[in-house]
């Protein structure tokens, strides 16, 4: 009686729960690892962007993978809106004058952009005034 026991339905499912548990487990330690590693390298890479509300790491990490190894190149803020994709390009024909954003850039830095926006959106009182 107590074979069928550990073969029955209950064992079958408290192992399968078992498993699982370890499938969701240790992704989530990788994760935990990976967005330790990011958050140390963005902060050793002292550019003040954790410093700014709004700014996770994830997002700081985009800006500076964008920036690249020379950020002096980046000598004002519309030459890193091109990078971003958020520079204005002129759209014009005929007698209509229009723009349109620059689809030319770095579509990561311009995700970043955009959550940082939304959360200072949210939460900035200064962005919000």
């Amino acid at each position: 009686m107590e074979a069928l026991d550990a073969t029955g339905p209950a064992t079958a499912a408290r192992h399968t729960l078992r498993l699982l548990a370890r499938r969701i487990q240790h992704p989530t330690e990788e994760i935990d690892n990976l967005n330790q590693r990011i958050t140390e390298a963005v902060k050793a890479s002292s550019s003040g962007l954790p410093d700014v509300r709004g700014v996770g790491p994830d997002s700081a990490a985009a800006l500076l993978i964008a920036a690249g190894d020379n950020p002096e190149r980046l000598t004002s803020e519309t030459s890193f809106a091109a990078l971003c994709d958020t520079s204005p390009v002129e759209a014009s024909s005929g007698k209509t004058q229009r723009r349109r954003l620059n689809r030319g850039g770095d579509r990561q830095a311009n995700a970043a952009l955009y959550r940082i926006v939304l959360s200072r959106l949210r939460w900035g009182d200064r962005t919000r005034n």
